[in-house]
């Protein structure tokens, strides 16, 4: 019998979980609610809530709504939202992360503090809370994706680094190396460590559980920013590492001459969706 374990530091992380708890609260009662964008980037959780009621929207839609209840997700929004939400008669239920919006109140007063400077945003581009980010700084905002972005920046002129709470530490700081050794004197460079500690940490844990085992199943939506990062951990420290976003895409041959599984996920992979895909094996095995 192959043994499972379930990774206990996998799962939902509290923003993901609080905004979920806010739509299921407001949905048990019976009420109609709209949530601006995917609630979690995991189809399946999308699905969970879409048979409880929860309509999904994007901002196309929010505009042409009036006098409703419109949930904001964990990403965070920008101004511009609200604004719209205030002009519609929309009630805001904003579930945006504490992280986030402090990131995002700390971009904005530095913005208006300083807007010669290049206020630079390590993310992804379009990214929803990125989009939230750069929306604080009137979209002057500069977004880099990868090291090699940063060498289009002005190194004559100030520069403010931030980043994406779910970007990789590592490649921050090789950022940072990168623009102080460029930075000209006459320039100001300051780099905000903005990356959530609850999301950073989860890579060390990965890669010891990862370790562990024969197999890994990691179990994500492949949209997940933070999941890709993560999946590429896994795989880094255990090649034998399969992003699955369901159970029905466990492929059985994967089993042979296996003797542990691991199951772990992103910070948008709920629990309950591992339990499903440990208790397919299981009964796989059971047959």
């Amino acid at each position: 019998m192959i043994q499972i374990e379930i990774d206990n530091g996998s799962g939902f992380c509290f923003g993901v979980t609080t905004a979920i708890k806010k739509a299921e609260e407001e949905l048990s009662d019976g009420k109609t609610l709209y949530c601006l964008g995917d609630i979690v980037h995991n189809s399946m959780e999308c699905e969970r809530l879409r048979k409880m009621g929860l309509i999904t929207i994007n901002h196309n839609d929010l505009r042409k709504l009036n006098g409703v209840k419109v949930l904001l997700r964990a990403h965070g929004e920008p101004p511009e939202t609200y604004r719209i939400a205030e002009e519609n008669n929309i009630e805001i239920i904003d579930a945006t992360c504490p992280v986030v919006l402090q990131l995002q109140r700390r971009i904005k007063r530095q913005f208006d503090a300083n807007q010669n400077a290049q206020t630079v945003i390590f993310g992804k581009n379009g990214h929803a809370e990125v989009l939230g980010l750069v929306g604080q700084t009137d979209s002057c905002a500069i977004v880099i994706e990868k090291f090699d972005d940063v060498k289009k920046l002005d190194f004559n002129r100030d520069v403010y680094l931030y980043s994406q709470t779910t970007k990789s530490l590592d490649e921050f700081h090789k950022i940072i190396d990168y623009i102080q050794s460029h930075i000209s004197a006459n320039a100001t460079f300051k780099s905000f460590d903005t990356i959530c500690r609850q999301v950073a940490n989860r890579m060390p844990n990965i890669s010891a559980f990862a370790a562990k085992h024969d197999m890994i199943l990691f179990v994500c939506g492949r949209k997940s920013s933070n999941g890709k990062v993560l999946y590429h951990e896994s795989i880094r420290v255990n090649p034998n590492t399969h992003l699955i976003e369901s159970a029905s895409e466990i492929d059985f041959n994967w089993l042979d001459g296996i003797k542990t599984i691991g199951i772990c996920g992103a910070t948008s992979t709920p629990k309950w969706l591992m339990e499903e895909c440990r208790d397919c094996i299981i009964a796989h095995q059971d047959d």
